[in-house]
């Protein structure tokens, strides 16, 4: 298949054992770090429940807003396993038992595959499996919305499919400064730097009760000289033996 070239993206989490707390969440994390690696601008995360309207509505309206969509949580055999109906229902469309699915399915588990096994080989009709190698089990993208697994451990192996299937734009510039002045003392000064550097996204965090240093200032953006001009900027605002180290 043709690489998927994205600006955008967005995700959505599925889960009530997220929302009561009985799991943490930790797949955001690891698409993020990829979506950075790959140029793609992160704009959107929602945690909802699993609920076919509700899933639904996120669908349609995140693959109209952002270049690609990321779904985690509600892929399998049990009776809140409902995302790839939700996402059908976006697209307008009806879930069908995918042959190469299917065939997986039957490798693995041979004479004890049931009904409920099967189920994990259902998805939207249109679908195309993606995969970065015939060993890795693939990873479902319908239209521009990939839809993977919640377990940490599994999302993680799509990612690798996903990531040998999407492209992003120019790659982002980040450096950073861990300064010993705290927020509060920098404010002017970052108030300054944002106006006169637009292109370059400027963030700051405070570190409590580090001996360290207070504050890291982050300077982000797809050109470097920007982000270096930004960045000295900064620098120059400072007094003496403020900055602890730049990186």
């Amino acid at each position: 298949m043709t690489a998927l070239c994205a600006s955008t993206a967005a995700a959505i989490v599925i889960g009530n054992e997220l929302l009561s707390g009985k799991i943490e969440e930790k797949n955001l994390l690891e698409l993020s770090r990829m979506l950075r690696e790959l140029g793609i601008r992160f704009v959107r995360a929602v945690v909802i429940a699993d609920e076919i309207a509700v899933i639904r509505r996120e669908v349609e309206e995140l693959s109209r807003t952002v270049d690609v969509v990321f779904t985690s949580g509600g892929v399998g055999p049990t009776h809140d396993d409902v995302t790839m109906e939700a996402v059908a229902q976006a697209f307008g469309v009806d879930c069908v038992v995918d042959p190469v699915l299917e065939r997986l399915l039957k490798q693995v588990y041979g004479e004890d595959l049931t009904e409920a096994h099967l189920r994990m080989a259902l998805v939207p009709r249109g679908s195309e499996l993606v995969s970065k190698t015939d060993a890795h089990w693939p990873a479902t993208l319908v239209r521009n919305v990939f839809v993977l697994p919640g377990v940490p451990e599994i999302f993680r192996m799509k990612l690798e499919s996903v990531r040998a299937h999407l492209r992003g734009s120019l790659p982002f510039i980040s450096q950073a400064a861990f300064v010993t002045l705290e927020e509060v003392e920098l404010k002017e000064r970052l108030d300054a730097v944002v106006t006169r550097h637009p292109d370059v996204e400027v963030g700051s965090y405070p570190k409590w009760r580090d001996p360290a240093y207070r504050t890291k200032v982050t300077f982000d953006a797809r050109d470097r000289a920007a982000v270096e001009s930004a960045l000295q900027d900064f620098l120059a605002q400072l007094e003496p033996g403020a900055v602890v180290r730049v990186e």
